[in-house]
């Protein structure tokens, strides 16, 4: 797609936000991206003090001492704790911008599609008060399918499936406005949760975040692999007590995401089923593009395909294609404009 002449604004300091869940990227034009850190604070049960953002926090998670909580300002794509949410937006775009700690960006920040408006005027006032002097909220499909290359300004159906850490957009997007759009608040985040329980019930095994996520990463899957593969997973048996180290295989853990898979594609086929048969004769033709962190899960892409009988596409950077739409809207104006939401 072509963009417009880019602005002179675009060369400040302004900022392109994709706040996730799991996840928080910050694009600066002329840099690209500046800043990509773990949604997560630190807070000080003692003095009421949040103690490290970001990455640092990231680390903490499990092993916080009993004063110490590492806690997600963001719950299913919306703020859940509104000033850990502050602290942390504060904290990234200082980072983004350390030169320039005395102006106040303009900021484009990605949102859910079906967030209500209570949720959106939270987002901004949040932004706001992270020294951000005006603040543009774009749906995060768009931004996804502009980040991914799709053509959006043309008269032709595009199907994007952005699977974040919290929720799942599904949207069709054609002549830069969503012909529909549906946000399911199952995605990457319930995936590490199914792995949880499933560690608890058939192992008697208690694990972490950190550890269901680098099981999902390891060996987690939507469809049978190739060649099977299995992991070492370590963590704290129920009823001893103590440490204990089990064998995983990627078809246990495939069985532990089944569920929740099933629900993105059946999300997946009830977006098929709703859309204009123009744009669908379209989409049969240009397939579904899938983004963000949870499509990476292996085989997903192969899996939708089997259930929807399309073609489907991986973003070919799916963590980042938020970021990256939203970073070049900051060099087209008149499509922001169209596009922010009110």
């Amino acid at each position: 797609m072509r963009f417009g002449k880019i602005l002179p604004f675009s060369f400040s300091t302004d900022l392109a936000i994709d706040l996730g869940t799991a996840n928080t990227c910050v694009f600066a034009p002329g840099r690209g991206i500046v800043l990509n850190e773990p949604s997560v604070v630190a807070f000080n049960k003692v003095t009421g003090r949040i103690e490290a953002v970001g990455t640092e926090a990231k680390e903490m998670v499990g092993r916080t001492p009993q004063h110490l909580v590492a806690i997600r300002p963001l719950r299913d794509g919306v703020i859940a704790d509104f000033e850990a949410a502050e602290r942390m937006l504060t904290d990234f775009m200082r980072k983004a911008q350390p030169r320039s700690a005395w102006v106040r960006p303009r900021v484009i920040i990605g949102v859910p599609a079906e967030i209500t408006e209570v949720e959106r005027r939270a987002v901004r006032e949040s932004t706001l008060r992270a020294k951000a002097s005006e603040v543009f909220l774009v749906d995060e499909p768009v931004a996804a399918a502009i980040g991914a290359g799709l053509p959006i300004t043309e008269p032709t159906g595009n199907m994007i499936v952005d699977i974040g850490g919290g929720t799942t957009d599904i949207a069709v997007v054609s002549l830069s406005g969503m012909v529909y759009s549906k946000s399911v608040r199952i995605a990457g985040n319930e995936m590490d949760e199914a792995i949880i329980e499933h560690m608890k019930r058939a192992h008697g095994l208690l694990i972490g975040e950190r550890t269901a996520e680098q099981i999902k990463l390891e060996v987690g899957s939507a469809s049978p692999l190739d060649a099977p593969i299995s992991m070492e997973v370590r963590g704290r048996h129920i009823a001893d007590g103590v440490p204990r180290s089990i064998l995983v295989s990627d078809q246990e853990i495939r069985a532990a995401l089944k569920s929740t898979v099933d629900v993105l594609i059946s999300a997946i086929r009830d977006a098929l089923e709703r859309i204009p048969p123009e744009l669908s004769a379209d989409i049969y033709d240009r397939g579904i593009m899938i983004t963000g962190g949870g499509s990476m899960l292996r085989n997903l892409d192969r899996r939708i395909s089997d259930d929807t009988q399309l073609p489907v596409q991986m973003a070919e950077d799916p963590l980042t294609s938020v970021v990256l739409g939203a970073g070049k809207m900051l060099a087209d104006m008149s499509l922001l404009k169209k596009l922010a939401a009110a």
